[in-house]
């Protein structure tokens, strides 16, 4: 557990290494994950600048190098370098598009199209990285599917060519297959 929903933000993260997830812990114990974060992802700015309590949990998926950016040096550095707010509100920019392309996706498609939609878009984010290491039921956690559901379109991209399937990862083999899949 890195933080916990309901804390004062102080400061946000940068991954460094590993993948972290982000979500919340349910009354049930089950944990409901919003987006899977790796190197060079950051979180926590939004609650950070709207001065307000942190709305998820944050979880490390793997031995993770993060590094901890206090707010007052965080704003140090920004009235030394006022023009790298720039970059923020860019990141922050891309991470809520991001968002709202999946939150559109899940209100229009089938679940095969919003598997194909999280897939590119994880591809996309992850720097040209063909391999997304991700688990079949984080998949379903993302999209409110079963993993039954998530298996057979995984198997049905996979005899298409789309992707191969492997334990804890999805290796895209065509993207811009998985694309037309998405909003089909």
């Amino acid at each position: 557990m890195i933080h916990q929903r309901g804390e004062d933000p102080d400061g946000f993260w940068l991954i460094e290494s590993g993948s972290v997830a982000v979500g919340q812990y349910l009354a049930s114990g089950d944990f409901r994950g919003v987006a899977l974060l790796g190197r060079g992802d950051s979180w926590g700015e939004l609650a950070l600048f709207a001065a307000r309590p942190r709305v998820v949990d944050a979880v490390a998926r793997t031995a993770c190098e993060l590094r901890y950016i206090r707010a007052s040096h965080f704003e140090a550095a920004l009235r030394a370098d006022p023009a790298s707010m720039r970059s923020m509100l860019g990141a922050i920019s891309r991470q809520l598009h991001e968002t709202l392309e999946v939150v559109a996706a899940i209100r229009r498609g089938s679940a095969n199209a919003r598997i194909a939609g999280l897939l590119v878009t994880l591809c996309d984010s992850a720097d040209g990285e063909k391999r997304i290491a991700i688990t079949q039921h984080e998949l379903g956690e993302l999209l409110g599917l079963t993993r039954a559901s998530v298996n057979a379109a995984l198997r049905a991209f996979e005899a298409g060519g789309l992707v191969k399937r492997s334990y804890g990862a999805v290796e895209i083999r065509d993207r811009e297959g998985l694309a037309l899949k998405a909003h089909a």
